[in-house]
């Protein structure tokens, strides 16, 4: 049997690797456009932030190992432009322009996502970050150009960790975005405090600020606001990401939320005979139970896994996503999982939520920090819906918590119940965690 996968980064290569190991028989085709394949995409903010440290000490395992030890038939700079289910093949190009066809008994799509530059004049003057190549070319214009300023439009994640990174290198930043808030999914106390801290460590924000366009100056560029002009050795373009689905569509394939690739349990597509796994394909929320697109590493590899576990039976259904991410802001962690008070509300629940602060660890202890929780439940139900945390201190891994509460369809008294560990060094006696579950019972 033919298994072609489409995309050779964390679900492609997941699923290639875990069908060879399944079905040493199976002749296994992957066909990758880039150079680059099974990297460490998350980790390049700090890679950028280390001058003497390559881009390509975040390849976690390069295309010769996958050729040589796995027997792979892995082919970089191949991009397919057209999926042919009528006739079972994939049809495309080399960098160098050469015609290719590859016919399949079962195919998988794991096509990514892609940047979401705005549409304005000069865009392709913004620099994005997604793939390794970008995180390549922006050290490079760095080093050579000697950048003292750069500007980044969007404040989500990798603008936040891009911002850090930056000024690790002596360079200053400016934040640009048009809407009012940052980080607006946050309630806004805990939103607060991250702004308060980036403007401690000397970032420029201008939110609420409409870019018009993006003119050449010097080396750099001049980013031309309504208000304001900004000038920038580097630009770069943080804006969002959007699944890579185009194949599907022009393939038939139906498209679900945000216009991912929908897909079932077991990642079929509408066409049985083809799959789609990693930032490309949709998921089912496990609170509300609808689908979802939330482009996630975990999610990625475990779907790349359970693609080849599923090539010729259904023999492994997910579950699902609660959303749960963290991420660095200087000393800052900010997390979440499940749904915030407004999704919440959208989703058609009663949502309560509480904000409260505690600290990390023992209040004598070396190193106890204020956390900030704010946990939102059901009103009809007191089911537990989701929760977000920041602080310097004990956020990343208590995330966790809630999040397998949250897998687990938990109540809020149910939560409040459970065992979680202490000792002086780490937790208060009660956990912040179930400090926040004790006084969102209150409320509900």
């Amino acid at each position: 049997m033919r298994f072609v996968v489409i995309g050779g980064d964390a679900a492609g290569m997941s699923a290639a690797s875990r069908a060879r190991r399944l079905y040493p028989d199976l002749e296994i085709t992957v066909l990758e456009q880039g150079h680059d394949v099974s990297y460490s995409a998350c980790s390049m903010p700090y890679n950028i932030a280390d001058p003497d440290t390559p881009m390509d000490d975040l390849v976690v395992r390069t295309a010769e190992e996958f050729i040589e030890k796995h027997h792979i038939h892995l082919l970089t700079g191949h991009e397919i432009t057209a999926i042919h289910p009528d006739k079972k093949q994939v049809t495309g190009r080399t960098l160098q322009g050469d015609p290719v066809v590859f016919a399949y008994d079962k195919l998988l799509i794991a096509t990514g996502a892609v940047p979401t530059l705005p549409d304005l004049p000069g865009k392709d003057r913004l620099m994005p970050l997604k793939q390794l190549e970008h995180g390549r070319r922006i050290k490079d214009v760095i080093r050579k150009n000697k950048v003292k300023n750069a500007v980044i439009l969007g404040m989500g994640y990798i603008a936040l960790e891009m911002c850090e990174a930056l000024t690790e290198l002596g360079i200053h930043v400016t934040m640009v975005k048009p809407g009012p808030r940052l980080l607006p999914w946050l309630p806004e106390k805990i939103a607060q405090i991250i702004q308060t801290h980036l403007i401690e460590k000397q970032i420029t924000l201008h939110m609420g600020t409409h870019i018009q366009r993006i003119e050449p100056a010097g080396t750099g560029s001049t980013i031309v606001c309504d208000t304001m002009n900004l000038d920038a050795d580097l630009a770069i373009g943080a804006t969002g990401v959007a699944p890579c689905s185009g194949l599907a569509k022009n393939a038939g394939l139906t498209l679900g939320v945000s216009n991912a690739i929908q897909v079932d349990p077991y990642l079929r597509t509408s066409n049985p005979d083809i799959f789609a796994a990693g930032d490309c394909g949709d998921a089912i929320h496990v609170v509300t139970g609808k689908p979802v697109w939330i482009p996630l590493a975990l999610r990625a590899n475990r779907a790349g896994w359970a693609v080849a576990d599923n090539l010729f039976k259904d023999s492994n259904a997910l579950q699902g996503v609660a959303g749960t991410a963290v991420f660095k802001v200087f000393d800052l962690a900010v997390a979440r999982t499940g749904l915030t008070f407004f999704e919440a509300k959208n989703a058609g629940f009663d949502p309560v939520e509480n904000q409260i602060t505690s600290l990390s660890r023992a209040r004598w202890q070396p190193g106890a920090a204020k956390i900030h929780v704010n946990m939102v439940g059901d009103r009809r139900s007191g089911r537990l819906l989701g929760a977000q945390i920041t602080g310097t201190d004990g956020v990343a891994h208590r995330i966790n918590a809630v999040a397998v509460a949250l897998h687990a369809t938990m109540s809020v008294a149910d939560f409040i119940q459970t065992d979680l560990a202490y000792a002086p060094p780490f937790s208060p006696t009660w956990d912040p965690m179930l400090t926040a579950a004790i006084q969102l019972g209150k409320k509900l």
